[in-house]
């Protein structure tokens, strides 16, 4: 049945927009007859009825079934009645994320699909990870910043978004769901559900977002793929899905080998059930083609050409290069602004064009102040979008000039004036950190979702340049009428049964309280505590020293409840230089069995620098700088008889885990140092 319009002029206007759009293809369902398409749109009749059933403004786009046109006008699927124009369908794109717990096969993953979509050319040579670009991620094999790219299958456009598996980069997959329209999750075939699945699968519900499971790595020889369906079901009835996202579709797959199927006993030799899958079962994005532009920006990208690069997608009219454009947002007054280059991201490239349509994602320079959160709007139609909100964040430590003995010569980036400018510009793209003025003027607060987020921005910031000296980490409170409250999270342990009391010794002094305990399909225990943040600072050391390295240590965050009280994170004290100077041999011989120490002959040390690991409590001051007297007794040749221990290799995480409340890391692009903090010892006196 077709919907007859007011007037001919108005029947005339439908004909010449609908062969300017797409052609809607929907899907029919069991009680909805099928959508007419554009071919169909272009036969009407030249004379239309008399009397119009609907306004001309719902046949804007598409042709309704017999069903709905004889339902109420606020029942019509797809029409917003606040808009100018029907809501319709790019069924020649597919927008998904793919989120999963950490080392769950991510990444790997995208790699067979960018093989399979045949997008480089023969015989190039390509490298595994190809979507962890940056070096850092690469030596860490983690993903911490979600990146785009698109695949082709069978003439639709498939708009992949690959996320940060890890809780504490968490703000990046709240990002970029708002970009797509479903969501890849790939469980591990043995391990099943782990702590970070459950965040981003909690985001994914909260936004009604279209699920797909993938159970990945079904070629493992200990794969249980129907006990992590299972699993995977009551995580979904847990944390409060629908019954129509609790009727998820499945798919098996090894994304090592590039093969998936329905069934994880017959696998296809391709990835193409994984493709048909995604196509059939992600809707595609729903955009108003006629209203004017809107776009929410979503993440920022940086070219050394081109300037800042703003992503996102076009949810409403279009979008072109050289287009005057006005930024918005609710809480600040609009800018304009020009739209200089314009990308859409295809075949793992950007790909420049002259226009996009709403509901594909794009990239744009042009606009260097644009920020994440705030809307692309047409100059006469200014509506900005609901601005991006992400999880406060739970950590903060304080960075402040470096005023050691070293301080200056290694760093390129030394003032107070560096240091806010930086932080300041990475709080344009990442918005889970928060930073303040500290109590000096040369000090800053950052606050960030957890240890490991703050370490990678220091990291970045020394491979910069930057010197820079860091405080502990330590927990952010709330204050309420109940108390002063602070954040507790679940701890997920895995490790060998021989180790389990370590680990159990070793969580229960730190105010943790066990939940669970089960064994894996491995043959490890599994260990679920409950714990405050505080008794997680410091805890990953010492629990692989106390397991021998055996422990896989996993965390997400709870809630926030009563402080449970003080909390002793080291028994031992630290040994310290004496004077400035270099350590020889000579010395290290005595000092040596005093501790552990971080430091080798040769290596230059100042006072109170922090040099190693006192073997009992309290701090001890020790002279690593003591040179042999020469005398015709003694030769300078006598010290190649010396004998040294191993010393510890203390880096970054390693550093910033170990430091007490009134110690510092000195972080420089060469080094990372260990030293008292000044202002404590001050005080101390």
């Amino acid at each position: 049945m077709r919907l007859p319009c007011r007037s001919p002029s108005d029947h005339g206007e439908l004909a010449a927009r609908c062969s300017a759009l797409p052609v809607s293809r929907g899907r029919a369902g069991p009680t909805q007859a099928p959508r007419r398409g554009l071919a169909e749109a272009r036969s009407l009749p030249a004379q239309p009825p008399a009397q119009c059933l609907r306004p001309a403004r719902l046949c804007s786009s598409r042709l309704y079934s017999t069903a709905e046109a004889e339902a109420p006008l606020e029942e019509v699927s797809g029409v917003e009645l606040e808009g100018s124009f029907t809501r319709t369908s790019r069924e020649d794109i597919r927008n998904i994320a793919i989120i999963a717990h950490v080392d769950h096969g991510k990444t790997t993953l995208v790699d067979a699909m960018l093989r399979q979509s045949n997008i480089f050319r023969e015989g190039t040579a390509m490298q595994d990870r190809i979507m962890d670009s940056n070096d850092l991620e690469r030596e860490r094999g983690i993903t911490i910043l979600s990146k785009n790219t698109a695949v082709r299958f069978k003439g639709i456009k498939i708009n992949i978004i690959d996320t940060p598996g890890h809780a504490d980069f968490g703000g990046e997959v709240e990002r970029v769901l708002n970009m797509c329209d479903g969501v890849l999750l790939l469980v591990d075939a043995v391990e099943g559900p782990m702590p970070q699945t459950r965040f981003v699968l909690r985001k994914a519900l909260d936004l009604n977002k279209k699920v797909v499971v993938v159970v990945n790595k079904v070629d493992r020889p200990a794969s249980r793929p129907d006990y992590v369906i299972d699993t995977t079901f009551d995580l979904f009835v847990e944390l409060g899905a629908t019954d129509e996202q609790l009727d998820f579709p499945i798919v098996y797959a090894s994304g090592q080998n590039g093969t998936a199927g329905p069934d994880p006993d017959s696998l296809a030799p391709t990835l193409e059930p994984l493709f048909d899958c995604i196509v059939e079962n992600v809707s595609p994005p729903a955009v108003r083609v006629a209203d004017p532009l809107q776009l929410l920006v979503t993440n920022l990208d940086y070219d050394d050409f081109k300037g800042r690069l703003g992503i996102g997608r076009v949810t409403a009219g279009h979008l072109m290069r050289g287009e005057q454009i006005i930024i918005t947002r609710d809480d600040q007054p609009p800018r304009p602004g020009k739209i200089s280059e314009l990308f859409v991201y295809d075949n793992f490239s950007r790909v420049p064009v002259e226009r996009v349509e709403a509901g594909d994602i794009c990239a744009f320079a042009g606009l260097s102040n644009a920020s994440i959160g705030e809307t692309i709007n047409n100059p006469a139609s200014p509506r900005p979008l609901p601005s991006i909100e992400v999880e406060l964040p739970t950590v903060r430590m304080a960075f402040m000039v470096n005023t050691s003995a070293f301080a200056g010569n290694e760093g390129k980036y030394v003032t107070s004036r560096n240091l806010r400018e930086r932080l300041m510009r990475e709080l344009e793209r990442n918005l889970a950190l928060r930073v303040e003025d500290g109590d000096a003027a040369d000090s800053f607060i950052v606050s960030g979702r957890g240890t490991l987020h703050i370490s990678i921005l220091i990291e970045n910031m020394r491979r910069e340049g930057y010197e820079m000296a860091v405080g502990p980490p330590r927990v952010i409170t709330k204050k309420t009428d109940q108390g002063t409250l602070e954040p507790f999270e679940n701890a997920y342990v895995e490790v060998p049964e021989e180790h389990v009391g370590p680990v159990v010794d070793l969580l229960g002094s730190r105010k943790g309280q066990m939940l669970d305990m089960s064994v894996t399909a491995e043959g490890l225990s599994l260990i679920k505590y409950r714990i405050p943040t505080r008794g997680l600072l410091g805890l990953r050391n010492a629990m692989l020293t106390s397991t021998k390295g055996t422990a896989v240590l996993n965390t997400n965050f709870a809630d926030y409840a009563p402080s449970c009280g003080e909390i002793m994170t080291r028994e031992l004290g630290s040994l310290t230089a004496w004077e400035l100077g270099t350590v020889t041999a000579y010395a290290m011989e005595s000092t040596q069995q005093r501790g552990r120490m971080f430091v080798n002959p040769g290596e230059d040390v100042y006072e109170n620098q922090v040099i190693g690991i006192h073997q009992r409590a309290g701090d001890l001051k020790v002279n690593v700088c003591k040179k042999k007297a020469l005398t015709n007794m003694r030769s300078a040749n006598k010290e190649q008889g010396i004998v040294l221990n191993d010393t510890i290799q203390m880096g970054l995480d390693d550093a910033l885990e170990y430091i007490a409340d009134d110690e510092l890391v000195e972080v420089t692009p060469l080094s990372v140092r260990i030293r008292k903090n000044p202002a404590m010892l001050r005080r101390g006196r």
